[in-house]
């Protein structure tokens, strides 16, 4: 079955105060997004990896490839003007019209290789698999009048990228307006009736947003490296 992996880095982050966006910053030494690009590859060399960003940053990223001599197959793809449109965009260039599409943030470069690889087997089997993790904190519900109640973790459960699916459906899904409650890509595909399969993430696999998330995938990349 054929496999593709829309990234998606089609956003300008400003919470990192830095001078370029996030997803082109350095962790030992090479920008996020050739990280993350890279685990792909190394789960499956075959596996059409498309990474969406801003169309002005096209030839900066071209910069970047040449400068780190980064020679991973991928095609570029405009991003939108939210996180629906551009992940939308990612699966229309999509080479291929059946098989399964793992849709991930592309600041997220610490997601495991099982993970991905579950990812697909499971969407293959279900036709959607969402990465999640487990809540380690108590949680409270905010109601309109202020008020607040306990809530059982158990019963909820953060959600990551990938989240893999049928090729066929998730395009079907993007085709309808985009809506408040489409968060993620899983609200899309839920949208329309189908069931969304659950499996389990890792915990490393943070999204990179703040200076102390990048404080934080430092020191994940250095005991990844065995240093």
């Amino acid at each position: 079955m054929q496999k593709a992996a829309v990234l998606v880095a089609g956003g300008r982050g400003t919470r990192m105060g830095a001078p370029i966006s996030k997803q082109y910053l350095p962790i030992a030494g090479l920008p996020i997004l050739m990280h993350t690009l890279s685990v792909f590859h190394q789960v499956d060399s075959a596996i059409e990896l498309i990474l969406v960003i801003p169309k002005d940053d096209f030839a900066y990223w071209n910069e970047l490839c040449e400068k780190f001599q980064f020679q991973i197959p991928h095609q570029l793809v405009a991003g939108g003007n939210s996180r629906f449109q551009s992940v939308k965009n990612g699966i229309s260039a999509i080479s291929f019209e059946e098989g399964l599409v793992a849709i991930h943030d592309g600041v997220r470069p610490f997601v495991n290789v099982s993970v991905i690889q579950e990812s697909f087997e499971k969407a293959a089997e279900k036709g959607s698999a969402v990465a999640v993790i487990a809540l380690k904190d108590s949680i409270r519900k905010l109601s309109d009048d202020g008020k607040n109640f306990y809530q059982e973790r158990q019963y909820f459960r953060l959600v990551q990228t990938p989240q893999t699916f049928d090729l066929k459906r998730i395009r079907k899904a993007f085709q309808v307006t985009e809506l408040p409650q489409f968060t993620d890509d899983a609200t899309v595909y839920e949208h329309q009736g189908w069931e969304v399969t659950l499996i389990s993430g890792n915990p490393e696999n943070i999204k990179i947003t703040t200076p102390e998330d990048m404080d934080y995938a430092e020191y994940l990349a250095e005991k990844r490296s065995g240093r």
